[in-house]
């Protein structure tokens, strides 16, 4: 049997035995009263976790799937759409957009710089026609969480429908869809609320369905259409809310974890995330190792590190990977061989997979010759549970 590979990447993340026993457990129906109670209790504590009382989906498949529904329902073909764009995932959401037959107005900033809202204020001036502003809440692929409360507010103001993209922040950081006025907002269970990847999440508010209503909506699909997945909920809601089948097993999984995270409280749980945070950037900071963005707006969830001159990102992840079965992520794009991103989510953030990371790259540096003496990690907490 394969030895257990410890993953310190930026999603998905090792779960507890408690969601892989959920997952076990015999295959349920798509629908019916034993379904509609699962789905219930999810979606009602999803909303929680969202802060929002706006309508809310749970769709099969990755998070890039609820992305395109957001771009392919709220346009129509040959739109506007600004997009935030300072790395991998907001060029990304630029290529959705496109992909939608969208005209993308890009607000930028340098990698591994956070989006400005005073620019994005800017370009809303100039781009009238432009009704919705998407951006990425967490940007995966640098670090760097942008400022989506200002950014937001920006946005309305300009009388813009927002789109944020929250598949690695949600349940890490402190994000609240009605309070800072999101109108769109996506998430998925395998990042920072701990659950098995294969679903994804997405609140749809007023301001968003009447933009939707505005057009016919061609070109949006069946499957990826926030009409089609509305007429259900609306039609079918009391006992099959979706229209296709949903993974029974996948679902008790995530319920799983969302059940713990709420025992403890939301608050506890983002704030487990920052501690993690603070102990991987410190013990990796005293053997040498220096974060890419300035801990000011580095993300609590993962944190990318400059490579080192004396050893590739691939060797030290190589020896990590065979020597401690312990798998980090390097840079995407531009930044492949410049970085390595270590992820502290799921069980990443516990004591005892930090502790074993930082020993780990200890022993890789005195393997070299280069000092590596672990610093102790603290104490940290395992687990969202009394």
């Amino acid at each position: 049997m394969n030895p257990h590979v410890r993953l310190f990447i930026p999603g998905p993340g090792d779960v507890e035995p408690d969601v892989l026993a959920a997952m076990a457990q015999p295959v349920q129906r798509h629908y019916g009263p034993e379904w509609m109670a699962m789905y219930g209790e999810t979606r009602t504590l999803l909303q929680q976790i969202f802060g929002t009382a706006n309508q809310l989906f749970i769709v099969p498949g990755p998070a890039s799937a609820a992305l395109e529904m957001a771009m392919g329902s709220l346009l129509p073909i040959g739109s506007k759409v600004i997009v935030g764009q300072n790395g991998f995932f907001g060029d990304r959401l630029a290529d959705l957009a496109v992909a939608h037959g969208l005209t993308v107005v890009p607000v930028t900033a340098p990698i591994g710089q956070r989006l400005d809202p005073d620019v994005l204020r800017g370009v809303c001036d100039a781009h009238p026609d432009a009704s919705v502003v998407a951006f990425v809440h967490h940007e995966t692929g640098t670090t760097v969480l942008n400022p989506v409360q200002e950014l937001a507010a920006v946005a309305r103001a300009a009388g813009r429908v927002v789109v944020v993209d929250a598949v690695s922040s949600m349940g890490g950081a402190e994000l609240s869809v009605d309070h800072w006025g999101i109108d769109v907002c996506v998430a998925a269970p395998n990042k920072c609320l701990e659950g098995p990847a294969g679903m994804a999440f997405i609140s749809v508010g007023p301001r968003a369905w009447d933009l939707i209503d505005s057009h016919a909506g061609i070109g949006a699909g069946w499957y990826l259409n926030l009409r089609t997945w509305r007429r259900y909920a609306d039609e079918w809601g009391a006992w099959h809310p979706t229209p296709v089948t949903a993974s029974s097993n996948t679902l008790l999984g995530i319920l799983t974890s969302l059940r713990a995270i709420m025992e403890v409280g939301l608050s506890v749980h983002i704030a487990k995330y920052a501690k993690a945070g603070r102990a991987v950037r410190d013990g990796l900071g005293k053997m040498g190792f220096v974060p890419f963005v300035p801990e000011a707006f580095g993300a609590p969830m993962v944190t990318a590190f400059h490579a080192r001159p004396e050893f590739a990102v691939g060797e030290f992840a190589t020896w990590l990977l065979d020597e401690r079965h312990i798998a980090i992520s390097g840079g995407l794009g531009d930044l492949s061989g410049k970085i390595f991103r270590v992820g502290h989510l799921g069980r990443a953030a516990s004591a005892e997979y930090i502790s074993d990371l930082l020993e780990a790259v200890g022993a890789f540096l005195r393997q070299r010759g280069l000092g590596g003496e672990p610093p102790r990690s603290g104490k940290l907490q395992a687990r969202n549970k009394k």
